[in-house]
């Protein structure tokens, strides 16, 4: 008996990676999967049935159930396609992973219309695209224990500098799952987004990554390891926890703080002149900002 038994779930981006891992692993906990990818190259170049078809086949061998799907997911009306047929070859359609994604990196500097485009079509505009089509299904089918799982990436969460369309892309996922959280909650629906962090062919050709080693090799980094709270979010038992952001991999599933008033100065008249919210800024948040985030450097001691 697994603890998703009797359900049933769509998850993009499955025929590598970490959409692999998750299909794999919702499969083994007892849920009917549609296998959905278009087997394109890093870069969202190219079309191949086989990434899709392998994962399900693999899933099917070891007596799970699952089916291969190759939609584009940057297309708005086979998407809706998509949702139907899920929703009819699965016999319902309880949780939806989208977990799909291209890498066309660059400074912000270099960066061209092209690669911005892309990239946004595809992170962005695909969740968008499926989030869509499956909110209205979830809407007209109510009663049920739906489950809306967006990948986000500590890229946004933490601004990669070499990666501002996959970054803002990211960014504007966690705004779309929050978003959902708030909009479809009265449909059953729950809404989360997962940052994760593991070694997939998207990481191969980070260099100088510190003390992270995404090689084959370093089993932390493994796919698998950011599983265990994409099951969590999927099952039943999770109904309690919406609109957050959950970070998984190296070991580690951390629950993000959402963004809150750090620290904030307020007017007695309502009103500020110039050189008091100079003085006031200052004063108040300057002391309040000294490492924040991966990228910078610590502060001098």
């Amino acid at each position: 008996m697994g603890v998703l038994d009797g359900r049933t779930a769509l998850v993009t981006g499955a025929g590598r990676g970490i959409g692999a891992a998750v299909a794999e692993g919702l499969a083994a906990e007892g849920a009917t999967v549609l296998v959905s990818d278009a087997g394109v190259a890093v870069d969202g170049t190219g079309h191949d049935a086989g990434p899709a078809e392998s994962v399900a086949e693999a899933i099917n061998q070891r007596g799970g159930k699952a089916f291969a799907d190759t939609t584009d997911i940057t297309d708005f009306a086979a998407c809706e396609d998509l949702i139907a047929r899920a929703a009819d070859t699965l016999g319902g359609l309880d949780v939806v992973v989208n977990a799909a994604g291209i890498l066309r990196d660059g400074m912000v500097f270099k960066m061209t219309e092209q690669d911005w485009d892309a990239v946004v079509a595809v992170h962005l505009k695909g969740t968008f695209n499926i989030t869509r089509h499956a909110a209205a299904w979830w809407r007209e089918n109510r009663g049920g224990q739906y489950r809306l799982i967006n990948f986000t990436s500590m890229s946004g969460l933490q601004g990669a500098p070499s990666q501002p369309n996959y970054a803002a892309a990211k960014m504007g996922i966690v705004g779309l799952t929050f978003s959902c959280a708030n909009a479809l909650r009265n449909y059953g629906v729950t809404s989360n987004a997962i940052a994760p962090i593991a070694g997939t062919r998207m990481t191969q050709g980070i260099k100088g990554g510190g003390s992270m080693d995404y090689s084959d090799s370093n089993v932390r980094l493994s796919p698998k390891n950011c599983v265990p709270p994409v099951v969590y979010l999927a099952s039943a038992q999770s109904d309690w926890l919406n609109r957050r952001v959950i970070f998984a991999g190296n070991g580690r599933i951390s629950l993000m703080s959402n963004p809150v008033i750090e620290r904030e100065i307020v007017s007695a008249s309502g009103t500020w002149d110039i050189p008091t919210a100079f003085a006031e800024i200052e004063s108040s948040f300057k002391e309040a900002i000294l490492w924040p985030n991966i990228f910078d450097k610590p502060p001098a001691k």
